[in-house]
């Protein structure tokens, strides 16, 4: 039986529900970097980092190639920077909702006394 769209795109999100992995992503939008990059702008174990670069080429979202003993990582295409550029403008404005409440709580304190 096949998996419910909304399901496959639950564990989608899943997928992308780690730091590192999402950090990795933002790097790779600049365009390809070999694993000695990536583990210099991250600063975590090469191992964890070798985890996590796992999960997301069996994904399909990143591919790697391998010249002599450097590795290198690139998005597998533009959806994913496109996606990431949009959870960019959701955050932004939840957050810049979240900054007008404060403001609003900060006068009505003023206010208050």
């Amino acid at each position: 039986m096949p998996v419910p769209l909304y399901q496959a795109k639950a564990e989608f999100f899943r997928m992308l529900g780690h730091p590192v992995r999402i950090r990795v992503l933002e790097l790779l939008q600049g365009g390809p970097m070999p694993v000695r990059d990536l583990l210099a702008a991250i600063e975590i174990e090469p191992s964890a980092l070798s985890q996590q670069l796992a999960v997301l080429r069996r994904s399909g979202i990143v591919t790697s190639t391998r010249t002599g003993s450097t590795v290198v990582y690139e998005l597998a295409g533009g959806d994913v920077a496109e996606l990431m550029s949009a959870a960019r403008r959701i955050l932004t404005e939840m957050l810049s909702g979240q900054h007008e409440l404060l403001e609003e709580l900060r006068e009505a304190e003023v206010g208050a006394r």
